[in-house]
């Protein structure tokens, strides 16, 4: 009975050896010279997760993204002093035209405070400081762009999550291997990444500034959200705003836009 009991853990032993070249995860790399390979690699751990035909196809597709890579080493604005990023990002402007917008679109941030909890402000700073309110949406291919940074060594298993959401984003048809994104592959004029059109998006087309706005609004209500509670940095709702941007000094941008917004022609500049 012992002798058998071992062949059995033997055997065991023995599979899980045969098997593990099958089950490891692709490897990332630094270059462009290996990312076909990878995308071999990729493409049968997407069959294996149930990805259709279609999804893997648009991933062997993609193309490695050069531009991307260099924005993604390139992020020098964030490491600004708060009052040099707010200039360099043009913050007298966006609180300008947001304070427009608000007034225009007023029955719009109406209904999206009414069911989500979150005040015109935020909202309107997001969409200034990611788009310019819609001016540049971004000519990347943004499956490319992901696919991409998922290869890339530096932040590859945060990007490996977001490729398989966009895998399945193609598997619904809410994206296409050409859609059209920014350098990381962010979509629309508030710029979501695939993971979060999955988690958060309310329906419809991110390049539709209502659909954009409501999404985020969703976003941050489900990052904690509490109407009325403050969005300041030390109040409830600021840990909301820092699960939108990892950067210090973007958080403390979106919330004093936000404020000044919000308060109108009353706040400072």
């Amino acid at each position: 009975m012992r002798f058998t009991n071992f062949k059995m853990i033997l055997w065991a032993v023995a599979g899980v050896m045969l098997l593990a070249p099958n089950a490891r995860a692709a490897q990332c790399g630094n270059a462009s010279a290996g990312f076909e390979a990878w995308k071999q690699e990729f493409a049968a751990e997407a069959r294996g997760a149930g990805m259709s035909g279609q999804a893997v196809a648009a991933l062997l597709s993609t193309t490695y993204a050069t531009r991307t890579i260099s924005a993604d080493r390139g992020q020098k604005s964030f490491h600004l002093t708060l009052d040099e990023f707010l200039k360099k990002r043009g913050a007298s402007v966006i609180v300008s035209r947001g304070r427009k917008l608000k007034r225009t679109h007023a029955a719009l941030f109406r209904s999206i405070e009414e069911r989500y909890g979150v005040p015109p402000g935020p909202l309107l700073a997001i969409w200034g400081m990611e788009t310019g309110f819609g001016a540049t949406l971004g000519d990347q291919k943004a499956l490319s762009s992901v696919a991409t940074l998922a290869f890339d060594c530096r932040r590859s298993a945060f990007f490996t999550d977001q490729l398989m959401a966009a895998l399945k984003l193609v598997d619904r048809g809410i994206l296409s291997p050409n859609s059209r994104g920014s350098m990381h592959g962010e979509i629309g004029h508030t710029q979501f990444l695939p993971k979060n059109i999955l988690l958060y998006g309310t329906g419809g087309s991110l390049e539709d500034p209502a659909v954009a706005l409501a999404s985020t609004a969703n976003f941050l209500k489900g990052h904690g959200w509490k109407a009325g509670q403050g969005y300041q940095p030390g109040e409830p709702d600021f840990a909301a705003i820092q699960a939108w941007n990892a950067a210090t000094v973007y958080q403390r941008a979106l919330a004093q836009m936000g404020r000044q917004i919000d308060l109108g022609d009353s706040a400072s500049q």
